[in-house]
């Protein structure tokens, strides 16, 4: 399972890309870059409050997208009226911090069109916890982690601030801690499900999907849908009824649960939020796939993109109940 990494021309990366130099010594680290830059004051008293300056002066290879005094001070400012950096949760910011770093160095020319890295932010302290994905995008010169600010994301203001253990590069908010709904809103491979999710007559799916879940998605992307709609013509999807979309849309939510890829097993049998419960199941010879009611059989293509409050795997088709 963990070697699904083909999603439509999007590439699952480690990103594990490390610079070398002969004067490595001589060059500040991370923690140098931002003590020397009075923009950065705000996130070097929260590294001291959170215990992470010694891992970010340490002898490793990050990258950190790296927030403004501004950047937090609207951070905080969301929080309530009287939070700062000094008297917010610790536990909470320690968290938000882990979140903008990676574990390698990545520069801006490293970054492809599309990708998912893992954050340093764990989802629960738990030991061995998942820890949460950020969708990275690239057009042009423009690097957007998230979706941008208006999903909880973040655009690189400034690149490729070279030091000895990784990289800064500068982000114009802080970036939240993702939900599942977050992810799908930041992938453009997700547009229809995301439409589908928010169409008339549908439940508040976003307020259910942004709950304490945890979730398990079994995500169509794009594709699936357009090969949904072949499949049901002449009348297509627009044929479907709100109760039977609702229906289909519910097969794919497994919650309460937090299923990682390598925890499906040859065979098992999944049941969804669907009500009345109809099951789908997992078949893994021969390549990662899913079997749904109707013992139609679609590909797992992607896996563990990782949400705090659940995770997503990606589907080559939509999956359909008996309906």
């Amino acid at each position: 399972m963990k070697k699904l990494t083909k999603f439509i021309g999007i590439a699952f990366l480690s990103l594990t890309i490390f610079s070398c130099s002969s004067d490595s010594d001589s060059q500040p680290t991370i923690v140098d870059i931002a003590s020397a830059n009075s923009d950065f004051s705000t996130l070097v008293t929260a590294l001291n409050r959170t215990g992470l300056t010694a891992t970010l002066d340490g002898s490793g290879q990050f990258t950190v997208f790296a927030p403004t005094n501004t950047a937090f001070q609207t951070f905080f400012a969301s929080l309530g009226p009287s939070v700062t950096v000094n008297n917010v949760d610790v536990n909470v910011l320690k968290n938000v911090l882990l979140n903008h770093v990676i574990a390698s160095e990545i520069k801006s020319t490293a970054i492809p069109a599309a990708t998912y890295v893992s954050t340093l932010s764990p989802i629960n302290t738990s030991a061995n916890a998942p820890t949460i994905s950020m969708f990275v995008q690239k057009s042009g010169g423009v690097v957007t982690l998230n979706g941008g600010a208006s999903n909880g994301g973040a655009v690189v203001t400034t690149a490729d601030l070279d030091a000895s253990n990784g990289v800064i590069h500068v982000v114009g908010n802080v970036i939240g801690l993702p939900t599942v709904v977050n992810h799908a809103i930041a992938n453009p491979e997700f547009t229809s499900l995301v439409g589908a999710l928010t169409s008339s007559g549908q439940p508040d799916f976003v307020s259910i999907l942004s709950g304490t879940g945890p979730f398990t998605v079994f995500a169509p992307n794009n594709a699936a849908f357009t090969s949904l709609n072949t499949e049901l013509a002449p009348g297509g999807i627009a044929g479907v009824s709100t109760a039977n979309l609702t229906k289909v849309l519910t097969y794919h939510v497994v919650s309460p649960a937090n299923v990682r890829s390598n925890t499906l097993t040859e065979g098992q049998v999944v049941t969804p939020i669907l009500t009345p419960a109809q099951t789908f199941t997992v078949l893994l010879s021969g390549g990662a796939r899913l079997r749904d009611a109707n013992n139609r059989e679609c590909n797992i293509i992607a896996t563990d993109v990782q949400a705090l409050n659940g995770v997503i795997h990606v589907l080559s088709k939509v999956l359909l109940p008996t309906l």
